[in-house]
């Protein structure tokens, strides 16, 4: 634990433990930290698309995923539902990835731990700490102070990944005031699990109703009369309108729809809140001198459906060969490193804006939504994005 580290990452989810795997397996001696051991929860709404489970296949885990879906813990997708403010439905199958991968509603519990793992068995040590702040030298990062049984201790790397989501000690010291996420690009979201309600097989659901836009319930089956169930809504529209999460989940239950389908009155568990930073506010920092910022804790959801698994994994890619670069030069400065800004804005920008800017439009022209849905159907920009952002 002593040692200076070529890496400490932050953050053990799904983009920390991505970060941590492929650094580890080029050779680095990466030290992976979280304050909770594995397996843990985590609230989202757990759906994966096909292109997030690509990368984890090129990274050495498809035995590892074959297996979670053989014991039920991920669950294939094959289409989806989206339901518009007046009762249109639309209905699409998903198409499979490139390299012939699925859609998985996986359960953090279970998505988390598999890539923890991994990123172990490739030769990443985990430790279980609480991160208090980075350790800044003549304005450079050069390790973290964390509690680590009880002890704050200063642990040293050359480079620091900052992986630990919305609430990133690491996102908040390096980011200035006036450079930090405003209300306008950021959610709300509940989540909940049910086990009584009769599901449509394979297949996850979205509701666009007027009560939550710009926002949508969901509906992401897990298994038999089993489903990740929530909504979310954009932070300033929540706050403006004074609205209270857990009675909206409870007046989207009572929905005619929804309520015919319920077999024992709707019975929730594992109820959770938290807050989402979408990707799509304009000049953002990622890179600093000594550090990147990947995931949630940069804030790479997207503002549209809330997505923000695959560009975890997406960004974790591309921090892991900025950092590979920038080792293998010896210069770990902001300027080094701030390519990963712009490989970052190549993939995933221009995706963003679409998103951001449907999101108003439709804010704005509900209606719009049923013209998109009852017309257009798969073929509008609103349902592609559905079908490839989860």
């Amino acid at each position: 634990m002593e040692r200076e580290r070529d890496v400490i990452v932050v953050g053990a989810g799904p983009a920390g433990s991505t970060t941590a795997a492929i650094l580890a397996q080029k050779g680095y001696d990466v030290l992976l930290i979280d304050r909770k051991a594995f397996p843990r929860d985590k609230p989202c709404g757990d759906a994966v698309p096909a292109g997030a489970i690509e990368i984890l296949w090129r990274l050495g885990m498809r035995e590892k995923i074959d297996a979670a879906v053989e014991r039920g813990e991920f669950y294939p997708l094959k289409g989806m539902r989206l339901v518009s403010p007046k009762g249109h439905l639309l209905e699409a199958k998903f198409k499979k990835g490139r390299e012939g991968g699925e859609s998985f509603v996986a359960p953090r519990i279970y998505f988390d731990a598999c890539i923890q793992q991994h990123a172990v068995e490739s030769g990443a040590e985990f430790c279980r700490a609480d991160v208090k702040e980075p350790v800044l030298e003549n304005g450079r990062v050069v390790g973290v102070n964390a509690r680590v049984n009880g002890d704050v201790k200063s642990l040293r790397a050359k480079v620091v990944v900052g992986a630990d989501g919305v609430t990133s000690v690491i996102t908040r010291a390096l980011r200035p005031k006036e450079n930090q996420h405003v209300d306008g690009h950021r959610a709300v979201a509940i989540r909940a699990y049910i086990e009584d309600l009769e599901e449509y097989p394979h297949e996850v659901e979205f509701y666009l109703y007027d009560e939550i836009l710009p926002g949508y319930a969901w509906i992401f089956p897990t298994g038999k009369n089993q489903a990740n169930i929530g909504l979310g809504m954009r932070l300033d529209h929540f706050r403006k309108r004074k609205r209270n999460l857990n009675k909206m989940l409870r007046e989207f239950l009572e929905m005619p729809d929804i309520k015919k389908r319920l077999k024992n009155g709707g019975q929730l568990r594992d109820v959770a809140t938290w807050q989402l930073n979408f990707g799509s506010q304009k000049r953002l920092q990622h890179a600093f001198d000594g550090a990147v910022l990947v995931g949630d804790a940069a804030g790479f959801i997207n503002p549209l459906t809330g997505g923000g698994i695959h560009n975890s994994i997406v960004s974790a890619d591309l921090a892991a060969k900025t950092i590979d670069e920038a080792l293998q030069r010896g210069d770990v400065s902001r300027e080094s490193l701030k390519v990963y800004e712009v490989r970052c804005h190549e993939a995933m920008w221009d995706g963003m804006k679409r998103s951001y800017l449907l999101q108003k439009w439709l804010m704005r022209f509900p209606f719009v939504i049923d013209f998109l849905v009852k017309r257009m159907k798969e073929n509008s920009q609103l349902a592609q994005i559905f079908l490839t952002k989860l």
